[in-house]
C-alpha cells in the first residue's frame, strides 16, 4: 500500500480506525493459565485428523484458502486481519500458543523456561531462550529483539503506527540476563497477563525503526524464525507462498510449500471442486454439499434427490418434454433451451459433487462467540430497564439450536463474556440478569413507562428516565449488587469497598440524569424542527410506504431510533476520537458541508421494505400489541449483514425479532452489505440492535477491558468508547478489570473477572448467545489440519498421509 503524499499522522489515524472496523475477527488471541483444581465446563474438542509425524509423508504442497491477501504482515498494525494472524503463525515466534483446552503452553521451540522470579519490590520475568533459536539470517534470537519490540509498542513514540500497546506500557526496562540466552523484563507495576507479550515476536530489523515497522513489514518479512519462510507474494494470483525454512531447528516441516490463496466465501465450493484449494473454512451449505457427495458414492456418484432439477416432478418433466416436442415452434424452442440449460447444470453439479467426495468436513467450535449488542447511547435502550427487558425476552437456547443444532454441535448458550466453555475460569454468570421470562420482561417495560396505549398519548415534558434515577424499587445499582453476591465467595470481605464504589456511581448517575434530561429537551426542540422539514420532503416519497410504518403513503415518517436525526454517532476509540466527522460522512449521515444528511434511502437498504401504492397497509401498532410512550411506538433498529455467508446470522435476527414482538417491542430490520456492516454501523453507533462476534481470550483483564470499559466524554461532546460499541459500562466494572490486571495470584484474578462478568450481564449491553461454529473442508488425505478450536496450528506437522497410513482400512472407507 502506497502512502506517498499522505501525512504520517493521517495514515496512523486511518489505521487505528481500521482495527476497529475489522476488530471482530482480527484481534490476536492467546490463552491463559489455570490452576489444577479449576472447574470448567467441557468444551468441544478439535477435529484435525491427528496423526503421528512418522505417518505423514515428506514433501508436496497444500493450498489453504483465506478471505483475502493480508493488508499487512505486521500483526500490531491496525489493519492486520485474520490472514495476517494465520500466515505469521507459520513464520514468527509465538512464545505461549494456545493448547486445545484454551490454556497457554510454553513453546519449547523458542523457550526453555519463562517465569516470574521476583514480585517485590517490582515484578520481574526471566525468559530463558532455546539456545538453537535463530532468525532465518542466522542471528540468535535475543534481548535486542525484545527491547526493540517493547520500544515500538509501549506507546511513547508516535512515529510507530501501532494498534495494540496493552502490557508493553507497564514494562520499565529489559536487560540481558546472565548470558545472551536470558532476557530479564522488569515491570513498573504488576501485570498478570505477561504471557501475552512478545507474541508474535518480530526481529529487531523490523521493530527497530518506524519506517521498517510502518511500511517495510506491510509487504514482506525478510527475516523470520518459524518452520517456514516467506518465499513470495503474488497479488495477481492472490497467493502468499511459504517454503520450508532450512535453518529451522525444530521438527522439520513436512510440506515443501504452503500456499495461502485468497478465495471469497462464495467461491469456495467451486475452488474445492476444482482442486484449487485443499483446506478452506466453509459455510453450512458447502458442508452439506460435501456430506451429500460422500453419501452418494454408492449411487455411481450421481446426486440423489438434490441439485439442479431435483425439484422437478414427473408431471412437470412430462409437460416440459411435450412442450419441447410440440407443434408450437416458439414454445418448443423456449422449452428446448430451458431443458438444455438444466442438462448442463445437472452435468456440472454432478462433476462438482464427484470432486467434493475427496473432502471431509472437520467441525468444532471457534474460539469466538456471537452476541446481541444493545446500543445504550441514546433512544429507548439508554434505559437499563428496556435493555434488561430485551435480554429477558430472549430464548437463548432456541437461538443456539438455530445455528449449532443442524451441524450436530452442542447447542448450549454461552454463559460468560470473558471465557468460553472449556477454558479455565469459565462460569455461567447469566444468573445476574435472570432467565428468559416474558412476564418479567413486560413488567420491566411497564416500569419504564412503555404501555399498550402509549403510542396514542400526547408527548410529555418529562421522560421515565433510567432505573438508576428511581428512588424506590430495584435499581441498576441493586442488580449489580445482586450479581456481585451471586459470583463472589468472599462478598462480606469486599462489602465495604463495594458499597463505597456503588455510592460514588449512584451520585454520578444522579448528575448524569440531570444532564440527560437537558439533552432530551434539546432533542425534543430539534425533533419539532425536523418534522417540519420532513413534511416538505414527504411529497417526494409519494407512492411508497415502509412496511411496519403506521403512516399512510405521503405522510411524514416518525423519527426512527438510529436515524441521523436521533443518533449521536460516536468516535469508536480514544485514538480515533478526531475521526467522528469522518465516521459520520462514511455512514452517509453528514453532507460535505457538515450538515446532517437525509437518510431515508441510505446505501445498503432503508429501515424497512418498500411496497407500491395499493398494497394493503399493515395493521396499526396498537392492534399488534406494540408498546408506546409519549406518542411514539417502541421500535428498535436492528442492523444485520446481507452477505451470502451471513444467512445463519439473519436467521437468528429474525427469531430475535419474533421474541421481542411477543413483549410489545417492534423491530425495523435493516440488511446492509458485509463490507460496511461493522465500519458504518457498529463502530459508528448507527444501530439499536446488532449481532457480531468477539474472539475468545485467556487474558480477559487485558483484552476484555476495552470491550466493556465505560465510555468517557471527549472535549467535543462525543464519547470515547474504545471497543465498547454498545456504549454501556460502569466505573465498578472498570475497577474490577484494573484489579485483575495487577493481580498475580491467578485464582484471585479469576474471581475478580467473574465479578466483572456478572456486572456486565446486569448492565445488559451485551448478551452472549453462542460460541460460533467452525466448519473446515479438508482433503481427506491430509493430517493434522482442520477445525483447530482453541489450539494454534502446528504447521510443521501438517501434510499428506504416507502410503501406509493412506492405505489403512479406515482410510479406504472414506
Amino acid at each position: 500500500m502506497s502512502h506517498v503524499g499522505v501525512p504520517r499522522g493521517t495514515v496512523r489515524k486511518r489505521r487505528s480506525l481500521a482495527l476497529l472496523t475489522a476488530g471482530v475477527l482480527t484481534i490476536p488471541v492467546l490463552a491463559g493459565c489455570s490452576s489444577g483444581d479449576e472447574e470448567t465446563a467441557r468444551g468441544v474438542p478439535q477435529d484435525i485428523a491427528p496423526a503421528a509425524r512418522e505417518t505423514v509423508a515428506d514433501g508436496s504442497t497444500v493450498n489453504w484458502a483465506v478471505d483475502e491477501l493480508p493488508a499487512t504482515f505486521n500483526a500490531f498494525q491496525a489493519d492486520a486481519d485474520s490472514a495476517t494472524t494465520r500466515i505469521t503463525g507459520a513464520l514468527l515466534p509465538t512464545l505461549f500458543p494456545m493448547d486445545r483446552t484454551g490454556r497457554p503452553k510454553l513453546n519449547p521451540d523458542y523457550l526453555e523456561s519463562a517465569k516470574v522470579i521476583e514480585r517485590e519490590p517490582k515484578q520481574v520475568v526471566l525468559y530463558k531462550l532455546n539456545q538453537q533459536a535463530v532468525w532465518s539470517d542466522g542471528r540468535e534470537i535475543g534481548a535486542p529483539d525484545f527491547v526493540a519490540q517493547w520500544r515500538a509498542l509501549r506507546g511513547k513514540d508516535s512515529a510507530f503506527w501501532t494498534a495494540r500497546n496493552a502490557g508493553y506500557e507497564r514494562i520499565e526496562k529489559i536487560e540481558r540476563g546472565a548470558d545472551d540466552l536470558q532476557v530479564r523484563v522488569t515491570f513498573s507495576k504488576p501485570y498478570a497477563d505477561w504471557r501475552a507479550l512478545f507474541s508474535p515476536l518480530y526481529p529487531k530489523e523490523i521493530t527497530g525503526s518506524p519506517d521498517a515497522f510502518n511500511d517495510g513489514a506491510r509487504t514482506t518479512l525478510k527475516n523470520t524464525a518459524g518452520p517456514f519462510v516467506l518465499r513470495s507474494v503474488s497479488k495477481s494470483k492472490g497467493t502468499v507462498t511459504l517454503a520450508r525454512n532450512p535453518r529451522w531447528w525444530g521438527d522439520r516441516a513436512k510440506l515443501d510449500t504452503l500456499v495461502f490463496r485468497a478465495v471469497a466465501a462464495k467461491d469456495r465450493t467451486q475452488a474445492l471442486a476444482d482442486g484449487t484449494v485443499d483446506v478452506a473454512d466453509i459455510d453450512a451449505a458447502t458442508a452439506d454439499r460435501i456430506t451429500l457427495a460422500r453419501r452418494d458414492r454408492g449411487n455411481n456418484g450421481q446426486p440423489l434427490n438434490h441439485g439442479p432439477g431435483s425439484e422437478i416432478t414427473p408431471a412437470q418433466a412430462l409437460r416440459s418434454w411435450a412442450q419441447a416436442h410440440g407443434s408450437d415452434e416458439d414454445a418448443a424452442e423456449i422449452a428446448q433451451a430451458a431443458r438444455e440449460k438444466n442438462r448442463k447444470a445437472v452435468v456440472a453439479y454432478a462433476a462438482e459433487q464427484k470432486a467434493l467426495r475427496d473432502f471431509a468436513v472437520r467441525k468444532s467450535l471457534e474460539p469466538a462467540y456471537t452476541q446481541l449488542a444493545l446500543n445504550g447511547e441514546s433512544g429507548p435502550l439508554a434505559d437499563d430497564r428496556v435493555r434488561r427487558a430485551v435480554a429477558r425476552a430472549l430464548d437463548r437456547e432456541e437461538l443456539a439450536r438455530t445455528v449449532l443444532g443442524p451441524l450436530g454441535l452442542p447447542a448450549k448458550p454461552l454463559g460468560s463474556h470473558l471465557a468460553l466453555a472449556g477454558q479455565p475460569g469459565y462460569k455461567d454468570g447469566s444468573g445476574a440478569l435472570g432467565e428468559q421470562n416474558t412476564k418479567e420482561a413486560q413488567a420491566l417495560l411497564a416500569d419504564a413507562g412503555w404501555t399498550r396505549g402509549g403510542a396514542a398519548e400526547p408527548p410529555k415534558d418529562t421522560k421515565a428516565g433510567s432505573e438508576a434515577e428511581k428512588k424506590d424499587g430495584k435499581d441498576g445499582k441493586d442488580a449489580e449488587a445482586d450479581a456481585e453476591k451471586k459470583t463472589t465467595d468472599d462478598a462480606e470481605a469486599d462489602k465495604d469497598s463495594e458499597e463505597e464504589t456503588d455510592k460514588d456511581s449512584t451520585d454520578k448517575a444522579d448528575k448524569d440524569s440531570a444532564d440527560n434530561e437537558a439533552a432530551e429537551r434539546k432533542k425534543a426542540d430539534q425533533a419539532s424542527a425536523d418534522r417540519d422539514s420532513e413534511d416538505s420532503a414527504a411529497s417526494r416519497d409519494e407512492g411508497l410506504y415502509i412496511v411496519g410504518d403506521d403512516n399512510k403513503p405521503g405522510a411524514p415518517a416518525p423519527a426512527t431510533v438510529g436515524s441521523a436525526s436521533a443518533v449521536h454517532v460516536l468516535a469508536p476509540a480514544r485514538t480515533a476520537a478526531v475521526q467522528g466527522t469522518a465516521l459520520l460522512r462514511q455512514a452517509g449521515l453528514l453532507g460535505e458541508d457538515g450538515a446532517v444528511a437525509a437518510t431515508d434511502k441510505q446505501p445498503g437498504g432503508a429501515a424497512g421494505a418498500y411496497a407500491p401504492v395499493g398494497t394493503a397497509a399493515p395493521a396499526p401498532a396498537a392492534a399488534k400489541g406494540q408498546l408506546g410512550k409519549d406518542g411514539k411506538t417502541l421500535t428498535l433498529r436492528f442492523v444485520l449483514p446481507s452477505g451470502p455467508g451471513s444467512q445463519s446470522l439473519r436467521s437468528v435476527g429474525d427469531k430475535i425479532a419474533v421474541m421481542l414482538e411477543k413483549i410489545g417491542i417492534g423491530t425495523e430490520i435493516t440488511k446492509v452489505p458485509d463490507d460496511s456492516y461493522f465500519k458504518d454501523h457498529i463502530a459508528s453507533g448507527a444501530y439499536d440492535l446488532a449481532l457480531y462476534s468477539w474472539p475468545a481470550t485467556a487474558y480477559p483483564a487485558t483484552d476484555g477491558r476495552p470491550i466493556y470499559a465505560k465510555p468517557e466524554p471527549a472535549t467535543d461532546g462525543s464519547l470515547l468508547v474504545e471497543q465498547n460499541y454498545t456504549r454501556v459500562g460502569t466505573d465498578h466494572i472498570d475497577q474490577l478489570f484494573d484489579k485483575a490486571a495487577a493481580e498475580l495470584d491467578e485464582k484471585a484474578a479469576r474471581e475478580l473477572m467473574k465479578q466483572a462478568d456478572a456486572r456486565i450481564w446486569a448492565a445488559a449491553g451485551s448478551i452472549p448467545l453462542f460460541q460460533r461454529p467452525q466448519l473446515v473442508a479438508v482433503d481427506k488425505k491430509l493430517a493434522n489440519v482442520g477445525a483447530f478450536g482453541f489450539a494454534a496450528p502446528r504447521y510443521q506437522d501438517i501434510g499428506f498421509k504416507n502410503r501406509q497410513a493412506a492405505g489403512s482400512p479406515a482410510d479406504r472407507k472414506k
